[in-house]
C-alpha cells in the first residue's frame, strides 16, 4: 500500500477523498479552485417524499462507482464542509452545479450559508436541454457556476481577475464536453469552459485545484495553458483515465 504523502506534489491527482488532500494544504496555498461536484442525481421524489434511486438503478449514469443518492441533509453537510475547506486553502472558488431534484434544496441552503463569500453567479448555457424525465419539469439547458471569494468583501468586484473592464459576460455559452473528452464519464466539463476560467482569472504558473477531478479535464487544460494543478478523485478508474489523458504524471 502506498503511504500517504506528508505534503501535496504539484501536477498530481490523488486517489482519495478531497478532504484528505486538503488536510495537507496550508492556508491560502491554492490560487484558484475549479470543480463540478456530484449533483446527487439519484435522490428522487416518490409519493411527495425524497427517496433514493429506483431499485433497477444500481448506479448513477454519471458515476459508476457510487450511488450519487445522498439525503438532502447529507449532501448539504458534505458540501458545506468541502466549501469551508476550499475557502481556507484558496481565495477564489468556481463551483459548477446543476439544480436537480437531489441537489436543489441543499444548494439553496448552501448559498445562504456562504452568502457573504459569493462574489457572483455565472450561467453556463449548454445550448440544449435533455428532455425532462417527468411531466411538468423544465428541460435543463443551463448550469450554474457559483463563484466564491474567501475575503467576504461586499459587492461584486473580484479581488483576483485578469479580464479588462466590460469584456466578460455572466452568461457563458459552451456545449457539453465534446467528442473525445468524456471517455468513461457521463458528464464532463468542456475544456473550453475551463480554459475560459483560467485565462480570465489566473496567470501562468499559478496553482489550480479540483477536489472532484473526475477524468482529468481541469488538469489537462492546466497543462496546456502552463498552470500547475492538484486534483483529488476517489475513483481509481477515473484516475487511470486522467493519467491516460494527461500522458504523464504520477497518480497516487
Amino acid at each position: 500500500m502506498t503511504p500517504k504523502p506528508q505534503a501535496n506534489t504539484l501536477d498530481t491527482i490523488y486517489n482519495e477523498d478531497c478532504l484528505e488532500t486538503m488536510k495537507r494544504m496550508p492556508d491560502d496555498s491554492i490560487d484558484l479552485v475549479i470543480t463540478s461536484p456530484p449533483y446527487n442525481m439519484r435522490t428522487r421524489i416518490r409519493n411527495g417524499e425524497y427517496t433514493t434511486r429506483e431499485k433497477s438503478e444500481h448506479f448513477s449514469k454519471k458515476y459508476d462507482h457510487f450511488g450519487d443518492d445522498l439525503s438532502i441533509e447529507e449532501y448539504e453537510n458534505h458540501h458545506t464542509e468541502v466549501l469551508t475547506e476550499l475557502l481556507r486553502v484558496s481565495g477564489l472558488v468556481f463551483w459548477n452545479i446543476q439544480l436537480v431534484t437531489g441537489s436543489k434544496e441543499a444548494v439553496f441552503k448552501i448559498i445562504g450559508k456562504f452568502a457573504t463569500q459569493i462574489r457572483d453567479v455565472i450561467v453556463w448555457d449548454k445550448g440544449h436541454g435533455q428532455p425532462a424525465m417527468h411531466e411538468g419539469v423544465l428541460n435543463k439547458a443551463t448550469e450554474l457556476i457559483i463563484v466564491f471569494e474567501a475575503d467576504g468583501r461586499k459587492g461584486r468586484t473580484f479581488g483576483k481577475y485578469e479580464f479588462d473592464r466590460g469584456t466578460l459576460q455572466d452568461i457563458w455559452r459552451f456545449g457539453r464536453g465534446g467528442k473525445g473528452q468524456n471517455k468513461g464519464h457521463g458528464a464532463v466539463f468542456p475544456e473550453e469552459l475551463v480554459a475560459h476560467i483560467l485565462t480570465n482569472f489566473t496567470k501562468e504558473n499559478e496553482v489550480v485545484y479540483d477536489p472532484f477531478m473526475g477524468t482529468g479535464t481541469v488538469a489537462r487544460v492546466c497543462k496546456n495553458l502552463n498552470r500547475s494543478y492538484i486534483g483529488s478523485e476517489i475513483s481509481k478508474e477515473y484516475c487511470d483515465i486522467a493519467e491516460e489523458r494527461l500522458g504523464q504524471g504520477v497518480i497516487l
